[in-house]
């Protein structure tokens, strides 16, 4: 790709109810505040076209230059770890798993720059065979990960969590150091049984993975369980969605 060619970046769609009384009929739809970023550095956001195993996944792999795997408040299927089913398990969103995966399975093996939020990391961690805690609160030995109850966006999205940063990985490659980083924290559920060929590339105090990397993945693949994108101005957010974007212009 030359260097003045606007890179294309896939950015993952939810499938939601349109209304309750009409579940049958979903609306495919991805939050701004996740394309914000991309236009600020000069990328193109490509929601993608989620119909979960009927998803146009050669079609969609022709444009794009990386994936961009949001967040969300629906939670992968406890089927996809072989968890268990219940109330705390919702709610779910079916065709987005099958639709992550069949992108996973094709950037992975093309080699193109995947970069997880939240949902996006759980969903990074269960396709590499991993699990997760689907309450982590009731985690005996885990803090409450949850955020501030507050709508107050300054408060509820503030960083306020302390994370250990993995010396010499991919998350400190792109901070440009190792040092210790404040973060925001969303989550209900989080890593249980880390996946296969993954590592750990932050952790919080409690020991609960806060981000990851793919080892055989041959250009940048990282996720991470905080919210980025709700901090733009955050120094963090700022090195990540730079090192994104620059690996998918590359």
């Amino acid at each position: 790709m030359s260097a003045d060619r606007t890179p294309v970046i896939g950015v993952m769609t939810c499938a939601r109810p349109k209304h309750e009384k009409t579940p049958e009929y979903l609306e495919l739809a991805v939050g701004q505040k996740y394309l914000q970023p991309l236009i600020d550095r000069g990328a193109l956001p490509f929601p993608v076209p989620n119909f979960g195993d009927q998803t146009p996944f050669d079609a969609i792999m022709a444009q794009i230059d990386g994936l961009l795997l949001t967040g969300s408040l629906s939670n992968v299927h406890p089927d996809r770890y072989a968890g268990d089913m219940g109330p705390n398990s919702l709610p779910l969103d079916p065709h987005r798993d099958a639709c992550t995966w069949g992108l996973l399975d094709r950037c992975l093996a093309q080699g193109k720059p995947i970069f997880a939020l939240c949902r996006g990391f759980q969903e990074l961690n269960v396709y590499a065979g991993g699990s997760l805690d689907q309450m982590v609160h009731e985690v005996p030995g885990r803090i409450d990960h949850r955020s501030p109850t507050s709508h107050v966006p300054e408060i509820k999205y503030g960083a306020w969590q302390r994370v250990a940063v993995t010396p010499g990985g991919v998350l400190a490659q792109a901070l440009g150091a190792d040092d210790p980083i404040l973060i925001n924290s969303l989550h209900l559920q989080g890593v249980d049984r880390l996946g296969e060929g993954v590592t750990v590339e932050a952790t919080a105090s409690d020991g609960l993975v806060e981000a990851l990397s793919i080892d055989r993945a041959a250009a940048f693949c990282l996720g991470v369980q905080w919210h980025p994108e709700a901090l733009p101005d955050n120094p963090v957010s700022v090195a990540l969605f730079e090192t994104f974007v620059d690996a998918c212009r590359g």
